[in-house]
């Protein structure tokens, strides 16, 4: 399997997964989210993945301290609505790693461990999520921006070559090229994309 260099060099999220434990699948529940399985999980790597990656981390970093996140004990909020834009893909991210789903996730093991209803959209807050640890009601509000990191100017005649089918293999291969080094370039500017606050 090949992908860019540095989707190694990404910081990996660490959890503990207490339902994980009882169930046997992990030791002690504790595994961790490279930005590569991520990728895998959302089909593609760009901004907005990117992104939902970057503000999940930020934020557990932010309630966690030096301890491990824990899986399904963390709400989370978005102002959008879940047809809005790309709060979908955004909330599947921070799915994947928080375990909080809208309806459709875990209902529960004997009355713990439910991991539904613990995602919300449409939510009145004005930053782009909201983590909360569901024991100690501590929250994290996250905003990300990856507006000032632009684009390569190459990127835009390669996008209309590729919109009227008349790209070649090379040109291709330079537009993915160009995309990823993009996304590379806001990993390397987390600070500039994005800003935590204690609520």
């Amino acid at each position: 399997m090949s992908y860019p260099d540095f989707f190694d060099k990404i910081e990996t999220i660490k959890v503990k997964d207490p339902l994980s434990m009882l169930l046997g699948a992990f030791e002690r529940g504790e595994y961790e989210f490279t930005y590569a399985e991520i990728v895998k999980a959302a089909g593609h790597s760009c901004p907005t993945v990117a992104g939902a990656y970057i503000m999940t981390a930020e934020a557990l970093k932010a309630l966690y301290k030096d301890e491990r996140a824990v899986r399904g004990n963390i709400e989370v909020f978005f102002e959008e609505s879940l047809e809005e834009g790309v709060a979908g893909v955004i909330g599947n991210v921070v799915s994947h790693i928080t375990g909080a789903t809208d309806k459709s996730g875990f209902k529960g093991l004997q009355g713990q461990f439910a991991r539904h209803s613990l995602m919300h959209f449409n939510a009145n807050i004005s930053s782009s999520a909201r983590f909360t640890r569901v024991d100690t009601k501590e929250s994290i509000d996250v905003t990300y921006n990856p507006e000032p990191i632009k684009p390569n100017p190459e990127m835009m005649p390669l996008m209309k070559k590729l919109s009227s089918g008349e790209s070649t293999a090379e040109e291709v291969a330079m537009f993915g090229k160009l995309w990823q080094e993009r996304v590379e370039r806001i990993f390397e500017n987390i600070d500039v994309v994005v800003s935590v606050e204690k609520v």
